[in-house]
């Protein structure tokens, strides 16, 4: 009797012990489930930078480069642009780019699936960082929401003055849905082409700006030259803007970049580092190009060298040390100057306010160049893994595919747009300025 009473409590004790071990490991489970309230936080800050980016920075910035009859209407469809890629992002945009559902074959290597409308998330759903690390999945959404946001804005600086207010608003869902969702999948997310192939991309370079620069040169090739140009002077008509809005693009950049690193950790503070001595390296060399081509040094210049700069660092602020990263802002500042300055004019096109002088230049010089900065050698964070001219194609071949898929799917979501409701104001529309002809406002008594 006692042997048996023995042998129970010797029983029922090693159940406890293997009960007690489960629960503990569940426990542990849960615990890694539970977002870091650091990154977290800092999540959620960038996301906020990157909203700042848009309004009010890089409403500001085009709108000051405009003409003052164009102010509003500029700063109107920045606005509206964002927002209609916002609520499209949440509908069925995160499901195709980063979707829980891969699909197999061909098709995987381009979308992703799962539910849309974000069915199935709630505030308890995480998102994996590139640690053990986990946030919450609503600020993962978000966060990468103001990318999709800020990329399709970025193409107006191509079609100012010019575009009809009705014409952009059904050309974002389209473009979206056909050219950023995809790249964004392919180069970001587990499975897709790119990001498979090891390409480097750490905040944009080529989903952004690259995929934003040759859209906003085929749009504008679509629209044709605004009435006068390039016979009429079109000066800026409020510098002070500009350079109001260049500054809160730099300050929203660290969301930008800094965020990407989804932690506020090393990497995040890498992409920080960077963001400033990349930037005001270029900023600076814009202004030396300028003397060294019989100009003087300008407030347009150096607002165009920031954002050349940031530009350029973009794929490259977690890839680079800080000296590859001043390295790379003064490069592309000068290919970006060459561009703007000279290409243009040869070319005849009217990207108005260069966004494909400054982003697409800019975003090819540093998807580019970011195979040479990863490099040990350049203070890199790489391991010498891959040597650098097998990562220099990986680099060029993510360019090509970005330069080929934005160009065309931009043809496709431009001309169907101009076949059914036209893309452009009418001329008298033109003259009078689109902030009367498009919403009755004047920015300016």
């Amino acid at each position: 009797m006692i042997r048996k009473l023995m042998y129970g409590a010797a029983t029922l004790g090693a159940s406890m012990l293997t009960a007690t071990a489960a629960y503990a490991q569940e426990a542990a489970e849960v615990v890694e489930a539970v977002p870091n309230p650091g990154n977290n936080a800092w999540m959620m800050t960038a996301t906020l930078l990157v909203l700042l980016m848009i309004l009010p920075g890089l409403a500001l910035f085009y709108g000051g480069l405009t003409r003052s009859k164009n102010m509003l209407s500029t700063m109107t469809q920045v606005g509206a642009t964002a927002c209609l890629a916002m609520l499209i992002w949440v509908m069925w945009g995160y499901s195709l780019a980063f979707g829980d559902t891969t699909y197999e074959g061909t098709l995987g290597l381009f979308i992703s699936g799962g539910s849309y409308f974000l069915m199935g998330t709630d505030a308890s759903s995480t998102a994996a960082t590139f640690t053990d690390e986990v946030i919450s999945k609503y600020v993962f959404i978000s966060f990468q929401m103001t990318f999709a946001a800020i990329t399709a804005a970025l193409i107006l600086g191509a079609t100012a003055e010019r575009m009809k207010f009705s014409a952009l608003m059904m050309f974002v869902p389209i473009w979206l849905t056909i050219v950023y969702f995809p790249i964004a999948h392919m180069v970001w997310a587990g499975g897709g082409l790119l990001f498979e192939d090891g390409a480097l991309d750490f905040a944009g370079g080529t989903v952004v700006h690259i995929n934003a620069g040759i859209s906003g040169l085929v749009l504008a090739y679509l629209l044709g030259k605004r009435r006068g140009y390039p016979q009429e002077p079109m000066p800026p008509h409020s510098l002070t803007l500009t350079l109001v809005g260049a500054g809160l693009l730099w300050v929203g950049w660290f969301g930008f970049n800094a965020g990407s690193a989804l932690e506020a950790d090393g990497s995040a503070g890498l992409a920080m580092i960077n963001t400033f001595v990349a930037t005001a390296a270029a900023a600076l060399t814009w202004m030396v190009v300028e003397r060294l081509a019989g100009h003087k040094g300008s407030a347009l210049g150096f607002a165009s060298g920031i954002i050349a700069g940031l530009v350029a660092v973009t794929p490259a602020a977690g890839n680079s040390g800080p000296f590859g990263a001043i390295l790379l802002g003064i490069v592309s500042s000068i290919v970006c100057y060459f561009f703007v300055a000279k290409m243009k004019a040869k070319f005849g096109y009217d990207d108005s306010l260069d966004a494909f002088g400054i982003h697409g230049i800019g975003g090819i010089v540093g998807a580019i160049g970011t195979a040479v900065v990863y490099q040990p050698f350049l203070g890199g964070p790489g391991d010498g893994s891959t040597a650098m001219g097998a990562q220099l194609w990986i680099q060029t071949f993510s360019v090509i595919v970005t330069i080929l898929w934005a160009g065309i799917g931009t043809l496709i979501a431009g001309y169907l747009v101009k076949l059914t409701i036209g893309l452009r104001v009418t001329e008298e529309e033109e003259v009078n300025g689109l902030d009367i002809s498009e919403h009755g406002e004047r920015a300016y008594n």
